[in-house]
């Protein structure tokens, strides 16, 4: 079996201008695409699976979809981020994914809002949002929410200045000017197409709890629970831990364990499927530190890198919490993860997450064996160290 090794730059690669660092990543991104073209047409998808005692017609795994007919491309998923960005790095990582993934027109991002109640999480998303260029994406923020502290980045990359001037320019300066998240996600969701948006919540339940409990506005006739099951397809969360051997150790997980309440409300009233990324998906699946040192040097400061440094340290690998439920949430299709059964997550009253098999259910928790870990993976590191398309496109026409 060959051995799929991450995409980088080499040091050697540095020695010429910012143009050709982008063509360099550009042609490695090629070779990458066509090597992966050519391990799934050597039937290593089907080999693999069976290995594992996977089949598509099972639980266990996702179906595989019928072939496409038509040579249209699939309209963008219509997405939402619901973020604790600062308690960990991985929030702005699954950022950089998104951003990825809108550039190459797989997905729309709607908006973002923040269940973490510190001044710079909100700066932090519009700072991002910028980088990637898209400042315009609106952001909500929770009010008398949890987690107040700057954590360990926050205050240091949305502060941090060349010269006297921001390093990282954004225009969310004074996040009491932004909307309340509830508010925002009501709006986003009145203006959207029936049953077409896909919400990613990869940190507490606060907001979706609360829209939950919303009642009918100038926004929308609808109560927060009608107006969800209305314009929601998918909610994909990360939460809970759901491997035997966190299971035997009654494993809390943190974005469950910080807002008891908002997680028991959301996944015992939510009215659409959800899908979980356990504690265990991320942890199984690794980003490389050597990625963020060397993939991300397209420019003299990236923001993603400069977190991933002040949090985790440039020799450490990052699990992928966060990213691997945008990754479902956008490439459901792609085989990356594995479902569990139909049924119900449920919550208990100390933050412990279980799962009751039900045909009738609408949870799922994601599963992954040990080749969707290095597809996975080997898809994270492309994505999230992507150039932004407007830094291309400004580097191409030099």
């Amino acid at each position: 079996m060959c051995r799929i090794i991450c995409p980088t730059i080499q040091k050697e690669d540095f020695a010429v201008n910012g143009n050709k660092v982008l063509a360099i990543w550009q042609l490695k991104g090629l070779l990458w695409l066509v090597g992966g073209v050519f391990w799934m047409a050597m039937g290593m998808g089907e080999i693999l699976g069976a290995e594992a005692g996977m089949d598509p017609a099972r639980p266990g795994t996702t179906p595989k979809e019928p072939p496409r007919t038509d040579q249209s491309a699939p309209e963008p998923v219509r997405l939402i981020f619901d973020t604790d960005i600062g308690n960990d790095v991985d929030d702005a990582m699954a950022l950089a994914v998104i951003h990825a993934l809108a550039d190459r027109a797989e997905c729309q991002l709607l908006a973002v809002t923040v269940t973490k109640d510190n001044p710079y999480a909100a700066r932090m998303v519009s700072l991002l949002n910028t980088f990637y260029g898209r400042p315009e994406v609106p952001i909500g923020v929770v009010r008398g929410g949890k987690t107040p502290d700057d954590g360990r980045y926050l205050r240091q990359v949305v502060t941090a200045q060349d010269e006297g001037k921001p390093r990282y320019p954004h225009p969310l300066t004074d996040p009491q000017t932004a909307p309340e998240a509830t508010h925002l996600l009501r709006r986003i969701l009145a203006a959207q197409p029936d049953a077409s948006v896909v919400i990613v919540q990869v940190g507490f339940s606060t907001n979706l709890a609360r829209l939950l409990d919303s009642g009918p506005d100038d926004l929308s006739p609808l109560d927060g629970k009608t107006l969800v099951e209305k314009k929601v397809r998918l909610l994909s969360v990360m939460a809970g831990a759901f491997s035997q051997d966190f299971q035997k150790r009654r494993y809390r997980e943190f974005n469950v364990v910080t807002d008891v309440p908002s997680a028991k409300k959301v996944f015992s009233t939510w009215p659409t499927p959800i899908v979980a990324s356990g504690f265990e998906i991320g942890w199984a699946i690794p980003y490389p530190a050597v990625s963020i040192r060397q993939d991300y040097r397209y420019v003299p400061h990236h923001p993603v890198a400069e977190a991933y440094r002040y949090y985790r340290g440039l020799e450490h690998d990052q699990p992928t919490f966060d990213l691997t439920s945008v990754l479902y949430a956008v490439r459901p299709e792609r085989e990356y993860f594995g479902l569990s059964p139909a049924g119900w997550i449920r919550v208990e009253d100390d933050g412990f997450t279980r799962f009751e098999p039900d045909p009738n259910g609408r949870h799922r928790y994601l599963l992954v064996n040990p080749e969707q870990v290095v597809r996975v993976r080997e898809a994270l590191c492309f994505l999230c160290s992507q150039p932004p398309k407007h830094l291309r496109s400004h580097n191409q026409k030099e």
